[in-house]
């Protein structure tokens, strides 16, 4: 999966998420599973929120990269011109 994204001073980043198994399936239950773990046992490590809808990244943030980078997941990021 390519995401790309731009921040409010107009500079422009993409990140690649890369693993084995049906995106539908497989890597679903990977993600699901690890975000369910980082929010039950990684707690102390997750960033501080007031609460409200929060996307996985701001809810889980490192803790959740460092999970899925352990179970297979290739995580790469690089800025674009």
């Amino acid at each position: 999966m390519d995401l790309f994204t731009r921040t409010t001073t107009g500079a422009r980043y993409t990140a690649r998420f890369r693993m084995k198994g049906d995106p539908g399936y497989a890597a679903t239950a990977v993600m699901l599973g690890e975000s369910a773990l980082a929010l039950a046992l990684d707690r102390d490590a997750l960033p501080a929120s007031d609460g409200g809808v929060l996307t996985p990244a701001t809810a889980l943030g490192d803790a959740l990269v460092t999970r899925l980078r352990a179970a297979g997941v290739e995580i790469t990021t690089r800025a674009l011109s």
